[in-house]
């Protein structure tokens, strides 16, 4: 790379936020060093996001549009979905404009096989543009996944355009969508963690009552942590059955959902009906406005859990291990790779509250089984999942798209 700084800028445009900014940031916090961040997302993104931006010191530039993610039920919400997402991408594009994007470079949260002509526009000027997958595609629908497949070989071949897939799993599932060259260079830029913030947070002096105490639980709660979106593909209603569950037969255990996003009207009456009084769902902003407060949080558990039925590899899973918390997910997509049952975790199959329940009692009965699961658990990721060789990687190929006069 040459000695002159170029631009490398993050964006997504929707206002939801989670693993994938948590990714992002690894890398910023990496390159920063040597490249100018800018960071474009939607006006309206959580003030929380923001802070975290703030606290490791890169630029952002708020626009005035964002895609629309509410669920679409009906056709006619399919298609103003769609429509919003076309224009969204019209409008990304237009702001782009104004940058030289053959000198500098984009990493983008989107889904290749659907921003398909966004691609297209971007390879028009040049760009150096970069996506992370995090999940494989996946459609009961042979004639949908045709399509995907398509336009995955047309995105595929356009100049300057590149994949990072954040685990092995999605690397594998992928292989039939793109050309075998273009599959081989794909680099896995892992989900990872940041291990000199869990060392910071475990040499903390503040002890586990004391942090349970400031967050109003009690020293001999036995707690069971999921941190996530409360969303649908996250397990929570699994989770909240496992909860319902357990409430009968060892009421002292109790059960915490950490969100950056608050439940809606219905949620919030969906959870009432459950009656629940082991259950509480906590705002990641009320718990610390740092990304160590936040981490801190995370050790008020005696067991972490995510009951996911769709993951990448889950950010707050593999923080809750290497802190040293024995964890439960579930044997879908890319977990099996940090969590290896009885080993590192236990893994559950997805949609099973009654295997989730029992898991947890199990671990409560059995303290030498948590100690093995939490130590075993901490020395695999932090050994294996460091941000800073991820976000090196990454880097690694940014600068590749410049060298020799490209």
């Amino acid at each position: 790379m040459t000695n002159t700084r170029r631009k490398l800028i993050f964006l997504w445009t929707y206002l939801e936020w989670g693993g994938a900014q948590i990714y992002f940031m690894a890398i910023m916090k990496e390159a920063r060093e040597n490249w100018d961040i800018l960071v474009v997302l939607p006006r309206n993104s959580s003030p929380e996001m923001i802070r975290f931006l703030d606290q490791i010191g890169v630029e952002y530039d708020l626009v005035d549009f964002h895609i629309d993610s509410v669920p679409a039920p009906t056709i006619m919400r399919k298609i103003q979905r769609q429509w919003n997402r076309i224009h969204s991408e019209f409008a990304t594009f237009r702001y782009l404009k104004r940058f030289d994007l053959s000198q500098n470079t984009l990493h983008i949260e989107t889904c290749p096989w659907q921003s398909w002509q966004f691609l297209t526009l971007l390879s028009l000027r040049k760009a150096n543009v970069f996506v992370t997958m995090h999940n494989a595609i996946n459609t009961k629908s042979r004639w949908r996944e045709l399509v995907w497949k398509v336009r995955m070989q047309f995105v595929s071949r356009l100049p300057g355009f590149h994949i990072f897939v954040s685990n092995e799993d999605t690397k594998t599932k992928i292989r039939h969508l793109v050309e075998a060259g273009f599959w081989e260079k794909i680099p896995v830029i892992y989900t990872c963690v940041d291990r000199l913030q869990i060392k910071a947070v475990l040499g903390k002096a503040g002890t586990v009552a004391e942090i349970r105490s400031r967050h109003g639980f009690a020293a001999n709660d036995f707690i069971v942590l999921c941190v996530g979106q409360f969303i649908d593909r996250k397990g929570r209603w699994i989770f909240l059955d496992a909860a319902n569950f357990v409430q009968k037969e060892a009421p002292e255990i109790k059960f915490v959902w950490l969100t950056p996003v608050a439940p809606n009207d219905d949620e919030k009456r969906r959870i009432a009906e459950y009656g629940l009084n082991n259950f509480n769902l906590m705002l990641s902003s009320t718990v610390g406005s740092k990304r160590e407060e936040v981490l801190e949080f995370f050790r008020i558990a005696d067991v972490f859990t995510l009951p996911s039925y769709v993951e990448g590899l889950p950010i707050a899973l593999l923080e809750a291990m290497a802190l040293g918390i024995p964890s439960i997910s579930t044997r879908v997509y890319a977990i099996p790779e940090a969590v290896h049952h009885a080993q590192t975790g236990i893994l559950i199959e997805p949609g099973d509250a009654e295997a989730l329940a029992n898991a947890i009692l199990e671990l409560r009965d059995s303290p030498d089984l948590r100690k093995k699961l939490a130590q075993i658990g901490s020395e695999y990721v932090l050994a294996n999942f460091d941000e800073r060789v991820s976000a090196q990687k990454a880097i690694s190929a940014y600068e590749e798209c410049f060298r020799d006069g490209h």
